[in-house]
């Protein structure tokens, strides 16, 4: 477990490290560039580098800390993966349903994979499940986190590197909105961020808006109409 600077979570949890590339939001991945930092460093659990890789020693981590915290599961990788077995999978999600004093945001891109694993996840009010749409052309996959029983459902646009304007919003308790960084970080237009914030305010939608990006994240900010939106999901306490 992992304290982390992302803006919308609290700490990091990586039963899974490494993934591969599937869509036009991997190019740039902060994940293989710092699971190659860690190899190189020798840091335990990245010897295969960004390879897909079970890391069984961290399946009990949040069931050792007992302060609630927000926990951004598998940061590092993506849970529904190919080359994650089912039984690895569901193995996850019995840590999670046991730890039920910590919340948990699963974000995937690969949502298709909830599919044939329906009938077997418990999601219990402590799961949150998410997908990333980085671009019109990925916005099926909010389908498939809809058919889902998970109590909380949100989408990550980020990077965001086109107009979404044909996602289809209903149903989503959650939007993240954020531009891309790093060296390499391709362009967002305020535009489209302001058509996600406003499908967001007609639906009653939290918004959140994580960052402008660019090559200096720090200096582009993350003031909209110079305000600070850190807007999170009502969570029924019953």
């Amino acid at each position: 477990m992992t304290k982390t600077k992302i803006e919308w979570t609290e700490s990091s949890w990586n039963p899974i490290t490494g993934c591969t590339k599937i869509s036009d939001g991997c190019l740039n991945c902060y994940a293989e560039k710092m699971a190659f930092r860690l190899k190189a460093m020798g840091t335990k659990g990245y010897e295969n580098g960004f390879e897909v890789t079970l890391q069984p020693h961290q399946l009990d981590k949040p069931l050792k800390l007992k302060k609630p915290q927000m926990i951004f599961v598998n940061s590092m990788s993506d849970i529904f993966h190919e080359n994650v077995p089912d039984d690895y999978i569901l193995k996850i999600f019995e840590i999670m349903n046991k730890a039920h004093w910590h919340t948990f945001q699963v974000l995937t891109k690969r949502p298709q994979r909830l599919e044939s694993l329906r009938n077997k996840i418990n999601w219990t009010k402590n799961i949150w499940l998410g997908t990333t749409i980085e671009s019109n052309k990925y916005i099926d996959r909010v389908d498939y986190i809809k058919k889902t029983d998970a109590s909380i459902k949100f989408i990550s646009f980020e990077p965001l590197l086109s107009s979404v304007k044909e996602v289809d919003l209903k149903g989503i308790d959650w939007v993240i909105v954020g531009g891309e960084s790093g060296s390499g970080a391709r362009f967002i237009k305020k535009e489209w961020v302001y058509e996600i914030k406003n499908k967001c305010e007609d639906l009653n939608i939290a918004f959140f808006f994580k960052q402008w990006g660019g090559t200096n994240k720090k200096k582009s900010g993350r003031l909209l109409d110079g305000k600070v939106y850190n807007e999170l999901p009502k969570i029924d306490k019953v």
